[in-house]
């Protein structure tokens, strides 16, 4: 590849024009565009869309970008690191989670990439469809879900499981008396629980069904705030991983009415084949795990 075709690539997208990119590199505009052109075609894929006089950057385009991005920033960290101007930058890591993945497993693997050394970690949230494909385009380096890829997402995608966790039933004070005869006394109880495709959602279904408990289903969302909100507004009971400091279960506003026997959450950690690993995300993906640190607590515990 021609690293000086590159360059030029990545002045004309980050300038947003072959005009603007040509006074900066000061060369002529037809030559540019001639030299994109040529790039574009050693490359066999088009960078640009032409659209009323203007580039607009197709999805292999923003992708080569983000590498270039990553190439030049490289090339000037090591200009300054063998001039002694500078500390190298710090390692990046993009981590991809769900919205109904809990804070508090986010949280501990921030804390658990910070103890590896000096990096920069962004955590971008997210419906699993989308984030599924922005790992699979190098966006982001690291998935955690609490569903397992599907087979048709499952090409050049690893999956490990980090935590599988027993499952409580929370509520306000108004739902205290559902403890005494747990979990028959969840028949008509209303019910604030994670939407369809949750795979939590279907075995919830399944214990109620299997329990011939009646199913009183008064809201669906998979947004764990909303849970929350509205179980401490004393609406309905909610169901929630029983985790290691897990900030729901130590409000005083709800009541554990319960352990369900034999219901799980499950959490994996998903990450896309890449010529270079992210350091970072590999050690990660090899040393985080969550399930030495599940509460073992009893059904009639009162926390």
């Amino acid at each position: 590849m021609n690293y000086h075709h590159l360059y030029y690539f990545y002045v004309i997208a980050t300038e947003g024009g072959v005009a603007k990119a040509a006074q900066r590199l000061r060369l002529g505009q037809p030559t540019l565009s001639a030299q994109l052109k040529q790039f574009e075609s050693t490359l066999g894929v088009l960078l640009f869309e032409r659209k009323h006089k203007r580039l607009i950057l197709t999805d292999q385009g923003r992708l080569a970008l983000q590498y270039a991005q990553e190439i030049f920033q490289t090339g000037s960290e090591l200009l300054d690191v063998l001039q002694d101007r500078a500390i190298p930058n710090r390692l990046h890591v993009q981590i991809g989670a769900l919205d109904s993945v809990p804070k508090q497993i986010v949280a501990k693997m921030v804390e658990k990439a910070l103890s590896f050394g000096p990096c920069t970690i962004s955590v971008l949230e997210g419906k699993g469809d989308e984030l599924i494909r922005e790992l699979i385009n190098h966006k982001i380096d690291l998935f955690v879900t609490n569903t397992s890829p599907s087979a048709d997402e499952t090409a050049g995608l690893f999956s490990k499981s980090i935590a599988k966790v027993p499952v409580a039933i929370l509520g306000s004070p108004r739902f205290k008396s559902l403890k005494n005869g747990f979990p028959h006394t969840l028949a008509r109880a209303p019910l604030i629980l994670p939407t369809r495709h949750s795979k939590l959602r279907h075995d919830l279904e399944h214990f109620f069904s299997l329990n011939k408990l009646a199913l009183n289903l008064i809201v669906e969302t998979q947004d764990t705030s909303i849970h929350h909100r509205l179980a401490l507004a004393g609406l309905g009971i909610f169901p929630t991983p029983v985790l290691e400091d897990a900030e729901s279960s130590k409000k005083p506003e709800f009541v554990d009415i319960g352990r369900l026997p034999g219901v799980y959450e499950e959490y994996f950690f998903v990450s896309a084949s890449r010529k270079i690993e992210n350091p970072v995300s590999a050690r990660l993906i090899k040393e985080f795990d969550l399930k030495s640190k599940v509460i073992r607590r009893k059904n009639n515990d009162n926390h």
